[in-house]
């Protein structure tokens, strides 16, 4: 069986039969946010740079926001894999889930405006209107 103590984000308080030294939580806060702006003047950096192959910047602004994200859950919301924090991860997917409606529903929908008000071209300007 796994022990329950490594299954705990930083700043997390030990339940009663475990009682390990844990950080302070001025000190998880201060690593957290150490780390949230390194990572914001990394991607404001390779944003900026010529030293990287103009393609790779996308792909490198991905991989640096996903780890922004780990960063905020684990540090910040404490989110972890066991058993007391279910109600957040689902908290999060429903979120996510909410945010990827709205943001997929409308491309469709501006999309299917933009298909459907272009101007009309060459031979239907032509012919002549009939009342």
């Amino acid at each position: 069986m796994t022990e329950a103590r490594y299954d705990r984000a930083p700043g997390d308080r030990p339940s009663r039969e475990m009682q390990p030294a844990a950080p302070s939580p001025l000190l998880v806060y201060t690593v957290g946010l150490s780390v949230a702006v390194l990572l914001t003047a990394t991607s404001f950096w390779v944003a900026n740079t010529t030293l990287l192959w103009p393609g790779g910047v996308f792909l490198g602004l991905a991989v640096l926001a996903i780890a922004q994200m780990g960063i905020h859950l684990v540090f910040f919301l404490h989110i972890t894999t066991g058993p007391e924090s279910t109600n957040n991860v689902l908290a999060l997917a429903f979120g996510l889930l909410i945010v990827f409606v709205v943001v997929a529903g409308s491309m469709w929908i501006m999309a299917d405006m933009n298909e459907n008000m272009l101007m009309p071209t060459g031979e239907s300007m032509t012919l002549p209107m009939r009342r």
